[in-house]
């Protein structure tokens, strides 16, 4: 049975009336991570894993909600919403952000399930807020445009689950478009599509199977030490709000002052914006093997420099470089630790990459990883039947 199916059916057992369907995708990032807190430019796509929700308004203050994969059931008041440690605080979150605006919302049932893998670096959590917002705009009316959505998504992050995120997981859950990327600009909030279609390469994500955690801790120390780093250049150098407006130059000449640990975590950042910018040129011109190389150079910038790898994505992306015929470009994806690589692979020889994957990473950390396939969809939608 399909996700939406099984989660049609379950809610109409639950709750004994028809759903109103809508599908929120995961996103994948081509390049710039660690760049939307500072205002950068990045590279995300929608992907075609991605939450389906069955929802219609409960007539009460109640919110009664089913999660699917975690087989768990909660009810609340939408007068009562308290952070706490599960999934519920995504969407108590959301709830929050909409009061906040003034705006009426009622009690909802609810059903989702997931085809995004947890803990891969997909931005689950961002599906979950954006399409949970997306579908109280809907059944509510309120109005909302998809750019006001995504920064209700990401409050819900911010305040409920204490993730400090930037605003790139929402946004391109949110504005996806089929077969393209968005070259976003996160000062700005407006993006432009940047096709791709190969008949020659796919995306492969390959999963770690190490979860991680961003919480509040070494996500949100890396953000601490890019603002500090801020704070510190705007004393100098006028016009200085984020990494986005400091060169390279402007860094080196104030590296006393930053000390190590933070003028290395910076001069990542902008050499990760000037990255972006010169990948979107080359994806314009389909020059796919200049791209990937610029992906290679990205991974050991976060690795090295920023340092949010780990053991696993490295040995990946190492098995990725003996032969790059294969795969012209790899590196890790999402806030790091784990998760998966997103590698760029020839279609006529993904079969052999992944064998070797599957037998050298099985033989170094005696586990298998995941490999998940992933074509670029639109964004946060409603399902008609």
């Amino acid at each position: 049975m399909s996700l939406q199916s099984s989660v049609a059916k379950i809610f109409v057992e639950k709750f004994h009336k028809p759903p109103i369907l809508f599908k929120a995708p995961g996103r994948i990032n081509l390049i710039g991570e660690h760049i939307d807190y500072n205002e950068g430019l990045v590279m995300p796509a929608a992907v075609d894993h991605h939450m389906l929700f069955a929802l219609q308004p409960s007539l009460t203050d109640k919110c009664n909600i089913y999660a699917i994969d975690a087989d768990e059931g909660v009810s609340f008041s939408i007068y009562d919403l308290n952070p706490g440690e599960t999934w519920v605080n995504y969407l108590q979150g959301v709830l929050d952000a909409f009061e906040r605006r003034g705006l009426q919302v009622g009690g909802v049932d609810c059903v989702f399930g997931s085809t995004i893998p947890a803990g891969a670096g997909l931005a689950s959590s961002a599906a979950l807020c954006s399409g949970f917002a997306f579908a109280l705009n809907d059944v509510f009316d309120l109005g909302m445009s998809r750019l006001e959505l995504a920064k209700i998504a990401q409050y819900a992050e911010h305040e409920f689950a204490d993730v400090n995120c930037g605003i790139m997981d929402q946004y391109a859950s949110l504005f996806g478009e089929e077969g393209s990327a968005l070259l976003l600009d996160c000062r700005s909030l407006t993006h432009e599509t940047v096709p791709f279609v190969s008949p020659s390469h796919s995306l492969l994500l390959i999963d770690t199977r190490v979860k991680h955690t961003l919480g509040s801790t070494a996500y949100n120390d890396r953000r601490a030490s890019c603002e500090e780093g801020v704070s510190i250049l705007a004393k100098k150098f006028s016009g200085v709000r984020s990494l986005r407006d400091v060169s390279s130059v402007m860094l080196y000449e104030s590296q006393d002052k930053l000390g190590e640990e933070i003028f290395i975590r910076c001069l990542f950042v902008i050499e990760e914006i000037a990255r972006v910018k010169k990948a979107s040129e080359l994806l314009k011109r389909n020059e796919l093997i200049s791209f990937g190389e610029l992906m290679y150079q990205a991974h050991w910038g976060l690795s090295q420099a920023y340092e949010v790898s780990c053991e696993e994505l490295d040995y990946l992306v190492m098995l990725a470089e003996e032969d790059k015929s294969i795969v012209p470009g790899a590196r890790m994806m999402g806030g790091g630790f784990g998760g998966c690589t997103i590698n760029l692979v020839s279609k006529n020889h993904e079969g052999i990459f992944k064998e070797k994957v599957k037998q050298k990473y099985f033989a170094t950390f005696k586990k298998q990883p995941e490999f998940y396939e992933v074509k670029l969809s639109g964004g946060v939608q409603r399902v008609e039947k």
